[in-house]
Parts: structure tokens; C-alpha cells; sequence
């Protein structure tokens, strides 16, 4: 998925916000180079996650300070991981858990930590009290579990901080489904903004349910051509790909392969290409 137009003042929004959490000796300086390598960008052959992760690194590259966000990633992983198991309660009293679980993993998505800004703890609570009552305004939740069990290689790729933990609680379904499957979980290959990376997964104990690699690459989503050579092979080997959140969506939508999408449509532009209103969750296979 190209940049789209309405894309722009969100990505300029973004750089502005890097740099006020990110401790600059000059942020003006900071502030030109990366307005520079914007107006150098062909827009008509970048996507909008490669875009945000090159900006990101510029500005964490002038700091010095490779991972700024690591301190909101811990907080919100353990405040999710401390509602493990009522969440996992409210999912297993559920007339479909595996539809439950699907459904929690794709609110998960909501909690997005933006640049400089912290979701507080009840308003975390909110999102799960309201959309835990909402149903998919797409729903292939079906056809998903229908693959799921005949397929032999499950790529799962994680997103957000906090998220992360409903993954697991989804992953811990999908293995009990089809328990001689190889599951890999795919984080980024380094920091960028608030995602997850493999030592969060370990953490967690995701490795419980599947084996957790990295992607190889700092960018939000999966940009495919700057992944690894060895997640590529895993990636096009996958009988079935799970992709989290609008990052890996505008990366991956134009991908090959079996893919299923689930993500929380959080903006005009990604809700409009997927095919919903704004802030409605969706499990789409592509």
C-alpha cells in the first residue's frame, strides 16, 4: 500500500513527536534532516510503515538512545499480562473461545502507545469493556479457523506492545486446534516506537505456543524486501500468515500468500482500503 495523501500529515505529526520523546542536543537540526529525507522520498514507491521507520531513525540515531520506548513496552506488557487470566476467563465462558479469542487479540489493537502519548490503565479497561461487546464489521474469523487446522506452517506476525499478550492468548487456541503445526511468532528485528520485539515475547512466554523469531528489520509492519533472508523463507513457506495491526496491512496487502489481516481500522485511509467505517475490528482474509 503506497502513502496515501491523508497519510501525510500524520507521518509529519509522528516526526514532530519522535522528536519531543526522544532527547535531541539540536532538534531543529533533527527536525531538517528528517523534513530533508521526506522531500527525497519517492512516495509513489514507499510505503507509509518504511517511511515512519527511517524517520525514526534518524531521530533516535541523532540521540543516541536506539530503544526510547522501552520503558512504556514493559509497563503495558505487565499491565496486560497482570489481566491474563480474567481476560482468558471471559474468552473461555464464550459460546465460540476461539472466536472470543480472535476477537480480544484484533482489541488488543487499539492499544496503540503513539509517540508521547500514555494510555492510562482505565482507559485500557474502557476499550476492552466496549469493544468485548461488539461484534467483526468483517468477519472471516470462520474461514480462519478452517485453515488453521489444515495448515502444516502458521507465520503469526505480532504488532504493539500490550497486544502482544491477547497474541498469546489467540496463539495457546491455534495450537490446541492443530497441535502438530509449526507456529513461528514474528516480532520486529529491532526497536521501533512502541512494538514489540523478541526479548518481549520471550518474556511473555509466547515461546510456549510457538517458536519466536524477528523479521530482521526496524520498521512498523513488514516491509518484505528489507526483512531477512531467512524470515522471507519462512514467510513464503507459510501455508497461512495471521498479519496484526495497519502496519503490517499497508506492507503486506499486496503480499502473496494465504494472509489474514487483524487489526483495529484506527484511520480514514486504512478503513477505506480495508472496506469498514473508522474503529471497527476486523479479520479479513486477503
Amino acid at each position: 500500500m503506497k502513502v496515501h495523501k491523508k497519510c501525510l500529515p500524520c507521518i509529519v505529526g509522528q516526526a514532530v513527536k519522535f522528536v519531543d520523546a526522544v532527547p535531541q542536543s539540536d532538534e531543529s537540526a533533527v527536525l531538517k534532516k528528517v523534513f530533508e529525507y521526506i522531500s527525497r522520498t519517492d512516495l509513489e514507491n514507499t510505503m507509509t510503515p518504511e517511511l515512519v521507520g527511517e524517520i525514526f531513525a534518524i531521530v533516535t540515531g541523532e540521540s543516541g538512545n536506539s530503544d526510547p520506548y522501552k520503558t512504556t513496552r514493559d509497563f503495558y506488557n505487565d499491565l496486560l499480562a497482570e489481566q491474563s487470566e480474567d481476560l482468558e476467563r471471559q474468552i473461555e465462558r464464550s459460546s465460540d473461545p476461539f472466536a472470543e479469542a480472535v476477537k480480544y487479540a484484533i482489541i488488543g489493537n487499539v492499544i496503540d502507545f503513539s509517540p508521547g502519548y500514555a494510555l492510562s490503565a482505565e482507559a485500557v479497561n474502557a476499550y476492552f469493556s466496549r469493544f468485548g461487546g461488539e461484534s467483526l464489521a468483517i468477519d472471516h474469523t470462520a474461514l480462519l479457523k478452517k485453515d488453521l487446522i489444515k495448515a502444516k506452517n502458521i507465520v503469526y506476525i505480532g504488532d504493539n506492545c500490550g497486544e502482544i499478550v491477547l497474541d498469546k492468548l489467540l496463539l495457546k487456541r491455534i495450537k490446541a486446534l492443530n497441535p502438530d503445526a509449526q507456529i513461528y511468532f514474528v516480532t520486529k528485528g529491532a526497536p521501533t516506537l512502541n512494538d514489540s520485539v523478541k526479548e518481549d515475547a520471550i518474556a511473555l512466554g509466547i515461546q510456549e505456543y510457538a517458536t519466536v523469531i524477528d523479521h530482521g528489520d526496524n520498521c512498523p509492519g513488514t516491509v518484505l524486501h528489507r526483512t531477512s533472508k531467512a524470515f522471507r523463507r519462512i514467510f513464503e513457506n507459510a501455508d497461512l500468515v495471521i498479519s496484526k495491526g495497519q502496519a503490517n496491512y499497508e506492507s503486506l496487502n499486496e503480499a502473496d500468500g494465504n494472509i489474514y489481516f487483524l487489526l483495529m481500522a484506527k484511520c480514514a485511509a486504512i478503513a477505506q482500503d480495508v472496506g469498514t467505517a473508522e474503529m471497527k475490528m476486523v479479520c479479513k482474509k486477503k
